[in-house]
């Protein structure tokens, strides 16, 4: 049998785009300050209101995108309203519908959390078990396959999530230190065998608020931060990186070994203090320039000139949206609460898409 040039050429195509689509196609690479994505700055060429917006990573908090819960006498609390039962596949199915809008608005990351956060927004107790970890550390089959969605659509559309690992108040279902390590080499190596090169790591949500865990706290982050960027044979490696509390400054251990430095502006309620605290986290000995994020802040005010996402931006800092259902609203409100309405359809949904769109020029 024989084959015409073009045929052949053309079966070439086909195989090596194959290969492409297996690989992934969106790459997130760090250079000083600024994030690149696919050996292009973020945001390329755009200011606005005097302010560089090049290279800048617009997110939101989107925890509970592979939400579950495992213990029998709290799941009913997630119930959605329509069909008075609980699913978690639903959940990241529709997480997944609404990831185009988002991003079409200048949203290029977001932070899901493989033990997600407080379905409440706040809460003191978490009788709930949310973990994409068992006891051992060991990854759960079906968490798995509820991230592989969100990230290969994230692949898809060019944007570059954070992906973080634990949570206070569901750290302690991991039965020891052994298992956290356990659960980061885990993640680490599936992540590298996957070949996900569009995902930014956050080992845990606010390191210094309550987990049971010593290697999880302040003092010994950095010991996990380490270990996540232990490279593959070829030589590539993860991104990396935890935050604080509201309002608090990194420690200089996290600081000296983050690949970017994430912040918190829960608390704060004056925008200038948003910019004091890039300062401050530019003055921590060991400092050296890299991007500093917000992606998490429950403030808004986005019809004001100065709020916290605008005074982030003039410091040359990204920002994150953080938004939860509060008392008596509805179904709608918030993308932290559970069951989570992921469209934009509330008014401070809206704020913030709004203004993310007129900073980044979408």
């Amino acid at each position: 049998m024989k084959f015409t040039a073009a045929f052949l050429i053309g079966i070439l195509f086909f195989a090596s785009s194959v290969c492409l689509l297996a690989q992934g196609k969106t790459e997130v690479e760090i250079r000083g300050e600024q994030f690149f994505i696919n050996g292009k700055p973020t945001y390329e060429g755009r200011t606005w209101k005097g302010n560089r917006i090049e290279g800048l990573l617009m997110n939101s908090r989107m925890v509970q995108g592979i939400f579950d819960d495992l213990n029998q006498e709290t799941i009913f609390n997630w119930e959605y309203p329509d069909t008075k039962t609980w699913d978690a596949d639903r959940n990241t199915s529709e997480f997944v519908s609404h990831m185009e809008e988002w991003n079409s608005y200048g949203m290029l990351s977001f932070t899901i959390n493989l033990q997600g956060g407080s379905p409440f927004g706040y809460s003191q107790n978490q009788p709930w078990i949310n973990s994409a970890f068992d006891e051992k550390g060991k990854i759960r089959k079906a968490y798995l396959a509820r991230l592989e969605l969100i990230l290969d659509e994230a692949d898809r559309l060019g944007m570059a999530p954070i992906l973080g690992l634990f949570y206070f108040g569901q750290d302690e279902n991991l039965e020891d230190e052994t298992a956290v390590i356990r659960a980061v080499t885990g993640m680490r190596d599936w992540l590298l065998k996957k070949d996900y090169r569009n995902v930014l790591i956050e080992i845990n949500n606010e390191c210094n608020i309550r987990y049971d865990h010593a290697i999880l706290q302040p003092e010994r982050v950095h010991e996990l931060i380490e270990l996540m960027k232990i490279p593959t044979k070829s030589g590539r490696r993860l991104l990396v990186s935890t935050s604080y509390g509201g309002g608090a400054i990194p420690l200089e251990n996290v600081v000296r070994t983050s690949d970017y430095i994430l912040l918190h502006g829960n608390g704060v309620k004056d925008p200038n203090r948003i910019k004091a605290m890039v300062q401050e986290t530019q003055s921590v000995a060991g400092y050296a320039p890299k991007p500093i994020v917000f992606n998490e802040d429950d403030h808004f005010n986005f019809d004001q000139d100065l709020n916290n996402f605008t005074a982030a931006v003039s410091a040359y800092a990204s920002w994150g949206y953080f938004d939860y259902r509060m008392k008596e609203e509805g179904f709608s409100k918030g993308y932290q609460s559970v069951p989570v309405d992921w469209g934009i359809n509330s008014e401070r949904k809206k704020g913030f898409f709004r203004l993310m769109k007129e900073i980044t020029g979408y």
